[in-house]
């Protein structure tokens, strides 16, 4: 494996005709480090993935790799390994000429090819594979193949574009968890385009989250969950609760009843209180209210398995909270129609101006 390398994007501007698709669109990726692009269809993500690896000249701007300006590098002379959402694996070779198709047209012997070919299929775990046709493979499997030709070239930077939304929900997961450990055992450089916020929480070192070819906020999974810098990404990255407040001296009030926020947490007239679901706390008729709770009526009970969805209809806003189903279901007072309380922890807030 080469030495991870940085990545740095700075004024990167593409369109297709009259349609733009990236705007001045500028961040870097530490070496070593697991980065996603998140955003919803149309968002530019694909062509930031594209541009990167050479298979698409941008209209403007830089990529550079170890500090290298890679304008008018071919593709094949970047030492970047991507993989394909289709996977893009020749049916007709083998699980061993597939992945060493890479190593073969770059003129490596016979004897270092097998030997590079069998220890990436290793540290993807197929090793007893090596015969099969891709058709005689699962998707996860497929995938798996995928990641082992990008690596076995030794790529300074893997880009993954899409990679398991061809999979079903158990089988993503544990592939999800197998990209983790292979790009810290590794310390590739590796980009991920993806819609799935979940897994750009999970994969990620840092984050961004685009829109129409801008990017609208760039950090830490932590700070992009936690601290989103607007509606779009609140609503984009989880899912939250948008309450509309009228806020003055430090305290929001909803209809009758008010919440008093933090120090730092500042506003003034008509604003959105954005709140998580699991920040909440519901309490029925058979516990007692913490100081500052709001009073309101569940409308409804959600049952998902190890959590449920409690949504208490407050000031007649609906806001739905998230609770262990453990804890719900021993509860009998927290049923549809029934009075309730609502806890908010008040540093998980956001308070946004009301457009």
């Amino acid at each position: 494996m080469s030495e991870p390398a940085g990545v740095e994007i700075s004024g990167l501007t593409k369109a297709y005709g009259d349609t733009p698709v990236l705007h001045d669109v500028a961040f870097e990726v530490p070496a070593g480090e697991f980065h996603a692009l998140l955003g919803p269809s149309g968002s530019g993500k694909t062509t930031i993935l594209r541009i990167i690896a050479g298979f698409t000249a941008p209209d403007a701007g830089v990529v550079r790799v170890s500090g290298k300006d890679m304008t008018g590098v071919a593709a094949e002379r970047r030492d970047i390994g991507v993989v394909f959402q289709n996977y893009a694996l020749f049916p007709h070779m083998d699980v061993f000429r597939n992945v060493a198709f890479g190593l073969r047209m770059r003129g490596i012997d016979k004897r270092e090819t097998a030997d590079r070919v069998r220890e990436t299929l290793a540290l993807v775990r197929m090793s007893d594979y090596e015969q099969r046709k891709p058709s005689e493979l699962s998707g996860g499997q497929q995938q798996r193949i995928a990641l082992a030709r990008a690596l076995v070239i030794g790529p300074k930077v893997l880009l993954l574009d899409e990679p398991l939304s061809a999979l079903d929900r158990k089988i993503r997961g544990e592939v999800r968890e197998e990209l983790r450990r292979i790009q810290a055992e590794t310390g590739v450089t590796a980009i991920i385009v993806t819609h799935d916020q979940e897994e750009a929480l999970s994969l990620s070192h840092r984050m961004l989250v685009l829109d129409n070819g801008r990017v609208r906020q760039a950090g830490t999974p932590d700070e992009v969950y936690r601290r989103p810098a607007d509606a779009f990404v609140a609503d984009f990255v989880g899912s939250f609760n948008s309450i509309p407040v009228t806020v003055a001296d430090g305290v929001a009030r909803i209809g009758r009843q008010s919440l008093v926020l933090p120090d730092g947490l500042t506003g003034d007239g008509a604003s959105r209180l954005l709140v998580r679901p699991e920040e909440l706390t519901v309490g029925g008729a058979a516990s007692e209210a913490p100081p500052g709770a709001l009073r309101g009526r569940i409308a409804d009970v959600d049952f998902a398995g190890p959590v449920v969805a409690l949504t208490v209809e407050v000031e007649e806003v609906p806001i739905r909270a998230l609770a262990l189903s453990p804890g719900v279901l021993a509860d009998p007072s927290l049923v549809p129609g029934a009075e309730a309380w609502l806890a908010v922890t008040m540093d998980g807030v956001q308070l946004l101006a009301d457009d």
